[in-house]
């Protein structure tokens, strides 16, 4: 995988990557992680190798002299592949990096079947999209049509998958987890942050600060709703999104409103979505949306839109699903902010979900697929 803990700019991933490696240590599996060394995307390169113990799980950082981003290159993989114990089964995280088409390849060579999950990257998207189209057709060509099975968290990367060709028999559909339920508690650090009482109808969106999130409709929908403030917490994805959203905000007059408050710590994050009235996810494409599993456990109301591989798993309650649009936003936005009862309601079924889709069951669902896979080899 790219970056492992403790690198938290990455965005949700991470904390996949390290829920499932380390509930499968705690179930008994030998558990290796080699990834980079990368902890940041301004972070210096590391020409020195390195292995730790985090949650049972043996992390191989790997020496990583160059990268681009958070794609970083570690020649000395193949060597730490060769004297490690040889796996029964390998799971490869993300697309288009040097780390993971580098795995996948020494597993074609060597007859190790191997899993391969996406993370909503395999269809061309935002940037380079003709440079990416070429790449998968040459040079990550095999990295998928190698993996004995390809894990989807949500129908939404089912299709992501299908247009890829992938045939059906090839996808598992494994959802991500949600975090224990939050107790709850202490209150208030996200008020303080924003600098606005309890009063205050209070919209929050976690999450990068990236192109595809759906920010410049939170900062629209802000302009139709006085009095609402919208607190956006998250590293800037470095695309000059950021930018963007200021000048947005200060044309439309919303500077006292929206509020770019940058990344919070991980362990300040349970509190800040219990101090916002809505949680918002208004991206035009998740492969699933892990904010919006936090807001749940929290208990927080939420909204995303269908373009969210998580929609999904709120069905039968628990968020109000929306059509990826301005105006259907800003609709849900005034809804909820208008409806403390229905507020409340969502946040009471939200937290159902939260206890039915723990990472405890999608553990499970992920040693389910592995048997697959060694099975089909």
């Amino acid at each position: 995988m790219p970056v492992y803990a403790p690198a938290q700019p990455f965005g949700g991933p991470i904390e996949v990557f390290t829920r499932l490696a380390e509930g499968l240590a705690a179930h008994g599996h030998d558990v290796h992680v080699f990834t980079t060394s990368l902890t940041d995307l301004g972070a210096g390169r590391s020409r020195h190798s390195r292995v730790e113990w985090h949650g049972g799980v043996r992390v191989h950082y790997l020496a990583t002299p160059v990268s681009f981003r958070w794609m970083g290159v570690t020649p000395t993989l193949p060597l730490h592949l060769e004297r490690a114990p040889r796996p029964g089964v390998v799971h490869v995280f993300g697309f288009r990096d040097p780390i993971g088409s580098g795995v996948a390849a020494w597993c074609a060579a060597r007859r190790v079947p191997y899993v391969f999950e996406g993370l909503g990257m395999v269809a061309p998207k935002h940037r380079k999209v003709s440079l990416k189209r070429a790449l998968d057709s040459t040079v990550f060509r095999g990295v998928l049509g190698g993996a004995r099975a390809v894990v989807a968290t949500s129908q939404v990367e089912v299709g992501e998958y299908r247009h890829a060709g992938v045939a059906d028999q090839r996808i598992a559909v494994r959802p991500n987890g949600f975090p224990d339920v939050f107790p709850g508690g202490e209150r208030g650090r996200l008020r303080e942050l924003v600098g606005v009482g309890d009063e205050t109808p209070l919209v929050l969106y976690v999450g990068r600060i990236a192109h595809g999130k759906g920010l410049e409709l939170l900062v629209h929908a802000a302009a139709g709703l006085p009095g609402a403030h919208v607190a956006l917490v998250g590293p800037d994805a470095g695309h000059g999104v950021t930018q963007e959203l200021v000048a947005l905000r200060d044309r439309l007059e919303l500077t006292d409103r929206v509020h770019l408050l940058g990344p919070l710590p991980r362990a300040e994050l349970p509190s800040v979505y219990a101090d916002a009235d809505v949680f918002l996810l208004p991206s035009s494409y998740e492969n699933f949306g892990l904010a919006a599993a936090e807001a749940a456990a929290a208990g927080t109301a939420i909204i995303v839109t269908d373009r969210c591989g998580v929609a999904e798993l709120f069905a039968r309650g628990g968020a109000l699903v929306v059509p990826f649009g301005e105006v259907e936003v800003r609709q849900a936005m005034s809804r909820l902010l208008a409806d403390r009862g229905l507020r409340r309601r969502l946040g009471e079924e939200a937290r159902a979900v939260a206890r039915e889709w723990s990472w405890e069951r999608v553990v499970e669902l992920q040693e389910a697929i592995y048997r697959r896979a060694v099975v089909d080899a």
